[in-house]
């Protein structure tokens, strides 16, 4: 007896084989040279220029001509499309091409920053400078207030360090979503005025920025590395002895 798993597979097999017979392809790669199997073409030249409708036996004599590859750009025109081109070198620009744009998509990111109600001023200054930072990048920040036993009693003390957190940092955020009660927490979201696109930018001519001042002046990196190793203490001879 077949179980329901092989017959699936099998039927999935079967519709991929058919579909292939009837002119189907498995791979998304356009068909190149040889593997080109009508009777003519429109070609289309390595400067783009038309040629006009030529015989494939024409058109692939013009490839090994021209050094190039004849390319199926358009299989489902009347009749197919072809280009005279550099294969090998499209594929790579295109990857290139491909990755750059994935270097360049902003992924919006929301990140989390937990505070108490009766937070000190270090701890504060502390997770605003994170916010600070996450603003910078772009990022939304997701502010939550913790209330713990009787703090949960006085909803104004958070609400209050929300709207203190909102207007020390109003130069690079807004309130997206204003203070509210989540059981026992109470959020607040900052969005942030600059674009993901726009802080991803100028992090990467910073960083260019400084890995041409660090080219520039090679000394100085390296007088910085050697301060820090002069610095460092010397080891006693009590600390030799014992790690003898």
């Amino acid at each position: 007896m077949v179980g329901p798993y092989v017959s699936q597979t099998y039927a999935a097999v079967r519709q991929t084989v058919v579909g292939c017979y009837r002119g189907g392809s498995i791979s998304a790669e356009p068909r190149i040279n040889d593997r080109i199997r009508v009777p003519e073409v429109r070609l289309v030249g390595p400067s783009g220029e038309q040629v006009g409708i030529v015989p494939l036996a024409k058109a692939l004599e013009l490839a090994q001509e021209y050094d190039l590859d004849l390319v199926e750009v358009a299989a489902n025109a009347r009749p197919p499309v072809c280009k005279l081109m550099d294969y090998g070198k499209f594929k790579y620009e295109s990857a290139m091409k491909a990755r750059e744009a994935r270097k360049n998509q902003a992924h919006t990111v929301i990140k989390e920053m937990k505070l108490r109600p009766k937070i000190d001023p270090h701890d504060y200054d502390t997770k605003k400078g994170h916010v600070v930072r996450f603003l910078k990048q772009g990022d939304k920040v997701k502010i939550t207030i913790m209330f713990r036993g009787r703090e949960q009693s006085r909803p104004e003390l958070g609400y209050r360090l929300l709207q203190r957190l909102a207007e020390d940092v109003q130069d690079l955020g807004f309130v997206e979503s204003n203070p509210k009660q989540d059981g026992r927490n109470m959020i607040m979201v900052l969005g942030p005025h600059k674009k993901k696109t726009e802080a991803m930018a100028e992090a990467r001519q910073a960083q260019e920025a400084r890995k041409a001042e660090a080219k520039a002046n090679p000394g100085r990196s390296q007088n910085a590395a050697d301060g820090a190793v002069s610095e460092a203490p010397a080891e006693t001879p009590a600390e030799a002895s014992a790690e003898a």
